[in-house]
C-alpha cells in the first residue's frame, strides 16, 4: 500500500492558493511550521483549514523568525542564547510558540518538535531538551488542545542522536507513565536520502520501529528540494515506471517505502498534484523498489 499524499508547505510560493487546491483534491495532511514563508504561512493557511475540516494539519516548534523572536522576548519566553542559535526548545518558548500556532491556525492535529538535533551539541543534552519539550506538549494534548506531538528531523535518526524507542521512552517520562501523546515521526525519504527505504525493505529502521509503536510516519523532501528532478535520467525514470514524469517517478519511489504513511509534496499546481496522486495509486512492490535502490546505489 502506498503512502497517502500530504501537502508540504516549505518554500511553497502561494500557500493559500495551493492549499485550497490540494485540499479540494483530497489532501490528507497539510504540513507547515511557524517560520515558513517568513512567518506568514500559518496566517495564509488558516482560512483554508477552516473551510476543509477533513484535512489534518501538522505544525512545528523550534525555529523562529526575527519578528517571532522579538514577540517571544517581549512575552518573557526567550533568552539570549536562543536568539544566537535561531532555534529553541526551551519549555517557555515551546509553550509560547504552540499557543501562537493554535491562535493562527485554529487547530493542530500534530505539533512536531522541529529538528531537535539542532538544540544541543551532545546527545544527552538533546534528550533532556526533548523530554522537556514533550512535557509542555503533553500539557496541550491532555487539555485537548492538540491531537498529539511528534518529532520532525532532518538528521537525528541518521546520525544516531536519537531513535524511535528512545523517543517513546522520553514521551513516557514526560507523561509520567505509560500513556503518552507521541503520535508521529517525520524524516526525509528520497532517492538521495534512501537509507530509510533500504532499512524498511529489510524490516528495520525508524519507519518500521515507529509503525510498530503505533506512530504515524511522514516522509519529507521526497524530491530533495526539487534537485532530484534534474538528477534522474530518462533511463532511470523508465526503469521506475514507463510513462511517468521525473517528479512523479521519484515521488513514487518514496511513497512506496514500507511502513510509510504520509509523503509530503510541495506541489505548485493542481496539475502537479493530480499527476502525483495518479502515480501513487499503484505503488512499487518490494522487489521492484529493491531493484530501483540497487540501480541507484550502483551509479
Amino acid at each position: 500500500m502506498s503512502a497517502v499524499l500530504g501537502l508540504g508547505t516549505y518554500k511553497v510560493r502561494d500557500a493559500a492558493t495551493v492549499s485550497r487546491t490540494v485540499c479540494a483534491a483530497g489532501a490528507a495532511w497539510v504540513d507547515t511550521a511557524p517560520n515558513y514563508g517568513g512567518g506568514a504561512t500559518h496566517r495564509l493557511l488558516a482560512p483554508v483549514l477552516a473551510e476543509n475540516p477533513q484535512a489534518k494539519v501538522a505544525t512545528k516548534t523550534g525555529f523562529f523568525t526575527p519578528a517571532q523572536q522579538m514577540a517571544a522576548a517581549a512575552a518573557g519566553a526567550f533568552g539570549e542564547e536562543q536568539a544566537r542559535s535561531g532555534h529553541s526548545l526551551a519549555p517557555a518558548f515551546v509553550r509560547w510558540q504552540t499557543e501562537q500556532s493554535l491562535h493562527e491556525l485554529g487547530r493542530a492535529d500534530v505539533v512536531f518538535v522541529h529538528n531537535p538535533e539542532r538544540s544541543a551539541r551532545h546527545r544527552q543534552q538533546v534528550h533532556t531538551r526533548l523530554r522537556k519539550a514533550f512535557e509542555v506538549l503533553e500539557e496541550f494534548a491532555c487539555a485537548g488542545r492538540i491531537g498529539g506531538y511528534g518529532v520532525a528531523t532532518w538528521s537525528g535518526f541518521e546520525s544516531g542522536v536519537f531513535n524511535v524507542p528512545g523517543l517513546v521512552g522520553l514521551a513516557r517520562q514526560a507523561a509520567g507513565g505509560q500513556a503518552h501523546h507521541l503520535v508521529a515521526v517525520q524524516q526525509p525519504v528520497s532517492l538521495v536520502m534512501d537509507r530509510p527505504i533500504r532499512q524498511s525493505l529489510g524490516g528495520r529502521g525508524p519507519l518500521v520501529q515507529a509503525r510498530a509503536a503505533g506512530l504515524t510516519t511522514f516522509a519529507s523532501s521526497p524530491l530533495h528540494g526539487g534537485e532530484l528532478i534534474d538528477l534522474v535520467t530518462p533511463e532511470l525514470v523508465e526503469f521506475i515506471r514507463p510513462g511517468l514524469s521525473p517528479a512523479a517517478a521519484c515521488l513514487l519511489v518514496a511513497a512506496s517505502t514500507p511502513s510509510l504513511d504520509v509523503v509530503l509534496l510541495s506541489a505548485s499546481s493542481s496539475r502537479h498534484w493530480t499527476e502525483a496522486a495518479a502515480a501513487l495509486a499503484l505503488p512499487l512492490d518490494a522487489r521492484r523498489l529493491t531493484e530501483v535502490t540497487d540501480v541507484c546505489a550502483a551509479r
